[in-house]
């Protein structure tokens, strides 16, 4: 760059990097039409050492000249803009000097040296080792039009401590803002309410809060996140003197893989449908696929059904969908009730915060992504029996091409022309194709619930295609039949050994390439004694015997109870089907990145990296690999932390959690009091499977400590996904934390006629390793002898 100096009008993006954040925000704002006092921004490269070199200090009289030409009896405010300061990780706030109301041109350049110093102080230095800055600071420095506030103010378009995003406060003081950061002067205080913009605060600020309102909404979403403005009336105009994104409202750091989404605002999160799929601390690669699989299923801004990311553990967003729903008038209580199947139930207590989406607005958002939607839909649901069909060879075919690639090009164009559009549709096909038979499911089986009763519907919904009909259920019927000699290892590998216990993490091997998983399932399985085909028989034998009982009651419904528990039936089985070539299609994924990483020279270290890192890579051919360490770090220091609430609400800080000896495992709500319950004999949760039983528990928390649970004993984890299955048949009953009626847990358990209680919140905290309990999972009840 040849110019030291250059107008705010004139700053191109190639230059926002050198202006700081305070002068690159302000030359963005005044090029976009915000009221911004006019100016110009220093660079660095203007200085030599502690002076200002001769030749920009000619320049700068040239620009200072002009400004007062245009603009009488004019004053000027010269402020810091180091390239650290005003970012989304930390503000600097009123860290570095100011010098307002400069006049002569001596004294501008008085003002700039003792700014450009103040990048030396101490509480600078202090400042920068709390937030983690070990380099200098670059300093650029904004010189600016000094307007003569009226009314100088700050307005954060989000509440900066709860993360409420239905309020914008503010503060002013008459005068110069400097009152204000100083706290000399006393402020007002004043509320602007979204989306109607109505104003709660004094009379002084009635003519200007629309316009305030306007401007700052305005630039929160061109922004994408919450600003922090700091504005001025002078003269009946408002002006906007600057703005930076609230940094106690950001996920964190991309580079460091320091991420957690509940600190960007006050949203409920649940992990209870989306934790079973996902359940491992993922890695920087597994998280960046999801994410962009998420963004390409979704139709409702900010909405994260896969991805929402806190210390590396994946959540469901739920608050933003029920807002939108609650912007179109519909009941949000009736919502929850129908959510609370895939999500489970949401305390009573827990009030859902509510995203002020404008009914407008989220028409004009989310039109065109509804019509895309709607069109993969129906193409996902008109392709589910060819896709899976075709899917198993398919991804055989695939892995042979991604293992004989030889180059760098060869791999992108495998992942743009066929890897990446198989992810896609495999994704709407599982999340979307079975949509219109779950409705059914959820629909009738309330009807049915009321009709025969919760555990005889239970029983009805189990076993309607014998052995083959769960896909879930598919790894440990395959090692029965292993063990009986009706299936080679090698068959059982192809068709099952994309399932395991951490499918969705890419960079953990799947049973395909870890044989010693399945020598182990299959060695446990004969220790054991288990007889899969016995239990599925038994919960024949009860099915039939519930079938025969209703035929008593219902001698003329008989017939259509049949075709109903047959239609509800195919929600789930199709569900399962879909999910598991899903699964199928996404371990090709760590195919892909273990041949970048081969190509790249890192190997395993790929998993550290980003896919648009990867990807670029690929065509570019270089890259900052100095991130990995850190990001390394930071993955395994979120894997020492114990299992987090399965349902956190607002801003949620891991450590600080911990250190509460009352702390809840199933739910995290900074706005109720910690209650400890005075009944320690019952544990309620949600009936996942019917049946009574009395037994020893044996709590886990990892699916590779199978190999502890005796037979007959009662399995107490966190949550279950497919890769707890093979140990199930061992197990005399299920309790979980974490869970819903069409959990992975509640929906096995079913099937093999085991009692499950599920989302019982702190049952691995309240029960150890050899209690005697009592479990009912008809009753969705634990009793503690």
């Amino acid at each position: 760059m040849g110019n030291e100096i250059e107008w705010f009008a004139e700053i191109t993006p190639e230059l926002h990097k050198c202006c700081g954040g305070k002068g690159g925000m302000l030359a963005r704002m005044l090029q976009a039409g915000y009221p911004v006092p006019d100016g110009f921004i220093v660079f660095p490269q203007a200085f030599q050492g502690e002076k200002l070199k001769e030749s920009a200090w000619q320049e700068m009289i040239r620009y200072l000249e002009k400004l007062r030409k245009n603009y009488s009896n004019v004053s000027f405010a010269v402020r810091s803009s180091a390239l650290s300061e005003d970012s989304a990780l930390a503000s600097f706030a009123g860290e570095f000097e100011s010098v307002l109301e400069v006049q002569t041109n001596d004294d501008v350049l008085k003002a700039l040296h003792v700014v450009h110093h103040s990048q030396y102080s101490e509480r600078v230095r202090a400042y920068s080792v709390v937030q983690g800055f070990e380099e200098a600071h670059e300093m650029a420095i904004v010189v600016q039009i000094m307007v003569p506030s009226k009314i100088s103010g700050v307005l954060f378009t989000a509440d900066p401590i709860s993360g409420n995003r239905s309020v914008m406060s503010g503060n002013f003081v008459f005068g110069l803002g400097e009152q204000l950061v100083s706290g000399e002067g006393n402020a007002c205080a004043f509320s602007l309410f979204k989306p109607s913009g109505r104003y709660e605060g004094p009379q002084e600020l009635l003519p200007y809060f629309k316009k305030l309102y306007r401007q700052a909404s305005r630039l929160e979403k061109e922004m994408g996140e919450p600003q922090d403005i700091e504005w001025a009336i002078a003269n009946g105009k408002l002006f906007f003197l600057q703005a930076r994104p609230i940094t106690t409202l950001s996920p964190g750091n991309m580079d460091t893989f320091e991420w957690n989404d509940s600190l960007t605002g006050d949203f409920l999160w649940t992990n209870t449908n989306v934790g079973e799929s996902i359940s491992d601390v993922v890695t920087p690669l597994s998280w960046s696929i999801i994410r962009a699989l998420d963004e390409e299923h979704n139709v409702i801004p900010g909405y994260y059904l896969m991805s929402g990311n806190i210390c590396g553990r994946v959540y469901s967003n739920i608050s933003v969908s029920l807002s939108v729903f609650s912007a179109f008038g519909w009941n949000k209580k009736s919502l929850l009730k129908k959510m609370s199947n895939v999500f489970g139930e949401i305390p009573d207590k827990i009030q859902i915060p509510v995203y002020p989406f404008s009914k407008k607005e989220l028409i004009k958002i989310m039109l065109p992504k509804m019509v895309y939607a709607f069109k993969q839909t129906r193409k996902a649901t008109k392709f589910i029996p060819q896709h899976i069909k075709k899917t198993p060879n398919w991804c055989i075919q695939t892995e042979e091409l991604i293992r004989n690639v030889q180059s760098k090009e060869e791999l992108i164009r495998l992942w743009r022309e066929q890897l990446w559009p198989k992810n896609i549709e495999a994704m709407w096909i599982a999340l979307e194709g079975p949509s219109s038979k779950m409705q059914n499911f959820v629909r009738w089986k309330e009807k049915l619930e009321k009709w025969i009763g919760h555990e005889d519907t239970s029983v009805l919904l189990t076993n309607l295609k014998g052995t083959t009909g769960l896909a879930s259920l598919g790894p440990v019927v395959g090692i029965s039949s292993v063990v009986k000699g009706e299936m080679s290892q090698e068959d059982y590998l192809l068709e099952f050994g994309h399932r395991g216990p951490h499918e969705f993490e890419l960079s953990i091997p799947g049973p395909r390439e870890n044989p010693s998983w399945l020598e182990k399932q299959i060695k446990e399985a004969k220790k054991s004694g288990m007889n899969v085909d016995e239990l599925l028989y038994k919960q024949r034998e009860q099915n039939e015997m519930v079938w025969r009982r209703l035929e008593q009651r219902f001698p003329y419904r008989i017939k259509k109870l049949k075709r109903i528990v047959k239609k509800i039936s195919e929600g789930p089985n199709l569900r399962e089907t879909v999910r598991s070539e899903w699964t199928r299609v996404f371990r090709l994924n760590r195919s892909f990145a273990l041949k970048a990483g081969k190509l790249m020279g890192i190997g395993e270290d790929v998993f550290f990296l980003y896919i648009d890192e990867i990807l670029t890579w690929l065509v570019r051919g270089s890259l900052d690999m100095d991130c990995i360490s850190i990001r390394r770090t930071n993955y395994l220091k979120y894997k020492q932390l114990p299992p987090l609430p399965s349902i956190i609400r607002g801003r949620f800080e891991p450590l600080k959690w911990m250190e509460d000896p009352n702390r809840r495992v199933d739910y995290y709500d900074p706005y109720i009091p910690v209650e400890i319950s005075t009944n320690s004999e019952m544990i309620e949760g949600i009936a996942g499977s019917a049946g009574r039983i009395e037994g020893t528990v044996r709590v886990l928390s990892h699916p590779e400590e199978g190999s502890q649970l005796l037979p007959g004993e009662i399995l107490v984890t966190s949550t279950t996904n497919v890769g707890w299955t093979p140990i199930f048949p061992k197990a005399a009953a299920i309790i979980t934390d974490i869970g819903a009626p069409l959990s992975h847990a509640a929906i096995v358990a079913r099937e093999l006629g085991i009692p499950a209680v599920v989302g019982c919140g702190n049952a691995t905290t309240r029960m150890k390793t050899g209690d005697k309990v009592i479990v009912d999972g008809g009753q969705g009840i634990v009793l503690i002898r």
